[in-house]
């Protein structure tokens, strides 16, 4: 887990900073690209930002899902794997503290989603009772599994935080312990190093992660 602390670390110090930010609305982040029209004689660059792709899993209930299941929502998302002895519990547990202390309105506007980054390991069943050992007694939570590699691509691509095979961690598998924050257009708007790789909780980051989605709540009812 320490080997990936630079590297995560050295992503996540932007993030950061943009979240530092006293403007009402959030930045938008990822690589993005440049595309350049011309209207009237006039060339106009705009910078176009990545969206989340499209991708299938399976639910704990063993139902297969889209990305399309919750289009419309604004996503927290975590990469964990049931059979961690270290960060996931800990993450876990900060995600219910979070869904906790949302406003109960915020709750169909909102979904939880846990990609396994072992879906070898964890099955629906699997997922199921780990969804039951924990008390995550909340609708807008699914935990997904799918294929392990398009798993990996996608938290680092796509959700960046990093999630991969690593012989030398703790079961198996290295990954950070930050959440994703993504907006209804699938755009991501936030990345919050909220578990430290010393499975401490940096309540800073935490407080940060909850002003902003509340912020982009705001930015979402409102939307026309």
């Amino acid at each position: 887990m320490i080997r990936i602390g630079l590297y995560v670390s050295s992503i996540l110090l932007f993030f950061v900073i943009q979240g530092c930010s006293e403007s009402p609305k959030l930045p938008y982040l990822g690589n993005a690209d440049v595309e350049y029209t011309e209207k009237d004689g006039v060339v106009v660059a705009d910078t176009v930002y990545p969206k989340i792709p499209s991708f299938t899993f399976k639910n704990q209930a063993g139902k297969q899902v889209t990305e399309k299941n919750y289009r419309g929502k604004l996503w927290v998302v975590e990469f964990f794997f049931t059979s961690c002895p270290t960060i996931c519990p800990v993450m876990t547990k900060q995600l219910k503290r979070l869904h906790t202390q949302l406003d109960q309105k915020m709750h169909r506007e909102i979904q939880f989603l846990s990609f396994s980054i072992d879906p070898s390991k964890d099955t629906p069943s699997v997922l199921f009772n780990y969804q039951k050992k924990n008390h995550i007694q909340f609708k807008n939570w699914d935990l997904l599994t799918g294929n392990e590699a398009e798993t990996h691509r996608l938290g680092i691509q796509h959700f960046l935080t990093f999630a991969g095979k690593d012989d030398q961690s703790a079961g198996g598998y290295a990954h950070s312990g930050s959440f994703t924050l993504v907006d209804a257009q699938g755009y991501v708007r936030g990345v919050y190093a909220v578990t430290n790789f010393d499975l401490s909780v940096n309540e800073q980051e935490f407080n940060r992660m909850v002003k902003e989605i509340n912020i982009l709540y705001d930015e979402h009812i409102s939307a026309p």
